[in-house]
């Protein structure tokens, strides 16, 4: 068992350059992507985008696209 404790540049940029080869570049940037936290609060941007639409109202639209309306 290794018990040397690496920095943690160390341990990221050997990580990465053992993705790159085993990977490629594009799994692993795909790889990376999934860690990301993005920006922004989706709560008050969700409510901003439906306002105060109800599910009835989900389920009118639905029905509308559905048949032409």
């Amino acid at each position: 068992m290794n018990l040397n404790v690496h920095p943690i540049f160390e341990v990221n940029k050997k990580a990465t350059h053992i993705l790159f080869q085993q990977m490629g570049v594009v799994d692993t940037f795909r790889f990376f992507n999934q860690f990301t936290l993005g920006n922004g609060d989706y709560t008050k941007e969700r409510q901003q985008w439906l306002g105060e639409l109800t599910l009835k109202d989900i389920i009118s639209d639905i029905k509308s696209r559905r048949t032409g309306s």
